[in-house]
């Protein structure tokens, strides 16, 4: 059974290597070509950062190899000494806790490379490390308070209730569904600073559109994103009351009020359209499948590796197969959030204006570094948003008709489009 969950996972490492390697080749190619969307100097920079944060995946997913086979041949079996056997819950979260522990030390170098070298020598990080020492203290807290909490709750359930597989994933999927309820007010506050969005005229049609739209939100709240990262981005957090609209200052600065108002509509179109739901759903049919799947692995795997089948055991190995199940899941997954983001778009642009939502997509992009093209194959597989080509396109707008040889104005980005226009053949 080992010897069949090891080729598995080397199928799954070697198929994410592979569309990691087709996209590296993909750009390296198209970035030199004529560009879209951006100026020539933008449009290759957006290339070369899209090239360093794919290679950056690919070393990812070789350390995340060699922990799994570390694991499943020795690293279970050493944590389980060092902890021990009996099985009770408070051995269970001691082991679950070394399981994080170690897997998080072995990837932080990584993480640390991926912030501070690329995302900052392409001019996003603005965190110090200071900033980030602070951030991964909280962080730390939180997983201790929060994730020892859930780990004692999923032990017990594996050690003591018959069928615990199907209460384990009601466990989890009723925690997914409470994260979305607090996060908004309670877990993202610990990290940033959200301030009400002053009185005035973009609150106010804010508000008309949330009312059209029957959404009865906690606040609309700019948060102090440019502390940490220079990137663009406004979303919809929470349910029931907790739910809230957040502008990054960023995004503020940025885009012009009538954009703001067409990315609003997008996010509108989401909720309009149930996404957070149908998302939830999905999240909790993966659950189920996942806990079904790993909940019946057979007493034999665990004698192979080494290791007494504890509820700390069992629960971190299902933890450390999880990946593979998502890996086959992502494609679906992919394609129903791009079918939601064309209807968003259309919401959209009918509440926000469609010249409006094309001229913010266009700044996103640009200011983003958004490499603009993709291979095919790792489009459907991975972006749960349509290629920004396809989705200007669906607007109504050509992108190979403008010249884009300068910096987009906040205001007036119409007319500069139509200055720029290049001139037919």
């Amino acid at each position: 059974m080992l010897t069949v969950i090891i080729g598995v996972y080397s199928l799954y490492i070697l198929l994410k290597i592979y569309l990691s390697v087709m996209q590296i080749g993909y750009i390296n190619v198209e970035k030199r070509r004529t560009p879209v969307l951006m100026p020539q100097g933008r449009y290759f920079v957006a290339g070369n950062y899209a090239v360093a944060k794919e290679r950056l995946a690919i070393l990812e997913s070789f350390v995340e190899y060699l922990l799994f086979l570390w694991w499943v041949f020795a690293g279970f079996a050493w944590l389980q000494g060092l902890v021990g056997v009996d099985g009770s819950v408070g051995e269970s979260v001691l082991f679950l806790l070394g399981f994080f522990a170690i897997n998080w030390l072995a990837t932080l170098p990584l993480d640390l490379y991926g912030r501070f070298k690329i995302d900052q020598s392409f001019g996003f990080n603005k965190m110090t490390p200071i900033m980030w020492l602070v951030d991964t203290l909280k962080s730390i807290a939180l997983f201790l308070l929060l994730g020892g909490t859930l780990f004692a709750a999923l032990a017990w359930i594996v050690g003591n209730v018959h069928d615990w597989w199907l209460w384990g994933f009601l466990l989890l999927f009723a925690v997914a569904v409470a994260a979305n309820l607090i996060y908004p007010t309670i877990i993202a506050p610990i990290f940033n600073k959200f301030t009400p969005l002053p009185e005035g005229e973009l609150r106010r049609k804010i508000e008309e559109m949330m009312h059209e739209a029957g959404l009865r939100s906690d606040g609309i709240f700019v948060m102090d994103a440019s502390r940490r990262d220079s990137r663009l981005n406004a979303y919809f957090g929470g349910l029931g009351r907790s739910k809230r609209v957040v502008l990054f200052d960023t995004l503020l600065e940025k885009l012009s009020d009538q954009e703001l108002l067409a990315v609003l509509g997008h996010e509108l179109g989401h909720y309009k359209h149930g996404d957070i739901w149908k998302n939830l759903a999905m999240m909790g049919g993966f659950l189920f499948v996942a806990f079904y799947l790993f909940g019946h692995l057979p007493d034999a795997l665990f004698a192979e590796m080494g290791v007494v089948p504890t509820p700390g055991v069992k629960i971190a190995l299902i933890l450390l197969l999880l990946p593979v199940l998502s890996f086959v899941y992502t494609p679906l997954m992919s394609m129903l959030s791009r079918h939601n983001e064309y209807e968003a778009d259309r919401y959209g642009s009918k509440v926000g204006g469609r010249q409006h939502l094309i001229s913010a997509l266009l700044k996103l992009v640009s200011e983003n570094k958004s490499f603009p093209k993709s291979d095919p194959i790792y489009s459907r597989f991975y972006h749960t948003h349509p290629p920004i080509l396809e989705r200007l396109e669906a607007l109504g707008f050509d992108p190979g008709r403008v010249d884009m040889d300068a910096e987009l104005p906040k205001e007036g980005i119409f007319e500069f489009l139509d200055k720029n226009s290049k001139s037919e053949e």
